[in-house]
């Protein structure tokens, strides 16, 4: 087996899983069975069958999932949708409150901007949108096609760190922020990955990589961030490189505002979810 993408830690084989029944059978007929490998250091789940795809067999599934997700008629439920509303209005409440900038900003890996919509109508907020298997003509909102040689103040980054096949793939987010900035993650973050293969999160066949507390704490770590922000409803954690005990005290005057405990301040990794 190779070294975890995360830590380089040994990987080992964990379980194997088929999509045999609809609705997603007809993307995974040529496939097979899944097989995923675990890391014993830090718990990171990597689909090999995934990461030993072609690129072009890649292209197509995300291209393919995407379209079946957006052009859905109501015939089967839709999996994991990120929580939009929710997002935005953290989003609004960091900006606001100087924890980030919404300035020089942008949605990676961001679909077909649904966030950035929401901001735009009910926040006035302007998010631009780049998303690897996405086109402005495919689209409905301001896409960059093209980032190339950019970087930004807040990188929000949505259901992508569950996409991913190689250590690479996470680079291009974090290369993408300016040295003092903080990179948003909406993902589902356990203790312990479940060796299951009728876990809830494998449902979609594009998620390919499932991340433990401590892979995301070695994670953070690696690339410079301090501390973190999480917020349960928007399901959505905020990583700062900046250790700024004044921050925290901004997260507090917002959950006194909300009457909630809608933000969770931490240094280090946020570990919500036991």
């Amino acid at each position: 087996m190779s070294a975890c993408e995360i830590c380089g830690g040994k990987t080992v084989f964990y379980f194997k899983k088929n999509y045999a029944s609809s609705p997603y059978s007809h993307l995974m007929c040529d496939w097979g069975d899944i097989e995923y490998i675990r890391c014993e250091n830090c718990g990171f789940v990597l689909s090999l069958s995934h990461q030993q795809a072609s690129r072009s067999a890649w292209e197509k599934l995300n291209h393919d999932y995407h379209h079946l997700i957006e052009n859905c008629d109501g015939s089967f439920s839709i999996p994991n949708q990120p929580p939009y509303a929710m997002q935005a209005m953290m989003l609004q409440l960091l900006a606001v409150n100087g924890i980030i900038s919404l300035a020089n900003s942008l949605d990676y890996a961001g679909g077909y901007g649904r966030l950035s919509l929401l901001l735009s109508k009910y926040y006035d907020v302007r998010l631009p949108v780049y998303d690897p298997f996405v086109t402005s003509n495919d689209a409905h909102n301001f896409y960059f096609n093209d980032i190339q040689g950019m970087s930004f103040d807040t990188v929000f980054n949505s259901a992508m760190f569950e996409h991913v096949r190689s250590r690479e793939e996470l680079e291009h987010v974090n290369e993408l922020i300016n040295p003092n900035g903080t990179l948003l993650i909406h993902t589902v973050v356990t203790e312990i990955v479940p060796k299951d293969p009728d876990w809830f999160y494998l449902a979609p066949p594009v998620h390919s990589a499932f991340h433990t507390n401590k892979s995301m704490s070695i994670l953070m770590t690696q690339w410079g961030f301090n501390a973190s922000i999480y917020s349960p409803l928007s399901k959505t954690w905020c990583l700062l490189r900046l250790h700024d005990k004044t921050i925290e005290q901004r997260v507090n005057l917002i959950n006194h505002e909300l009457q909630s405990n809608f933000l969770i301040y931490k240094d280090g990794f946020v570990d919500y979810w036991k």
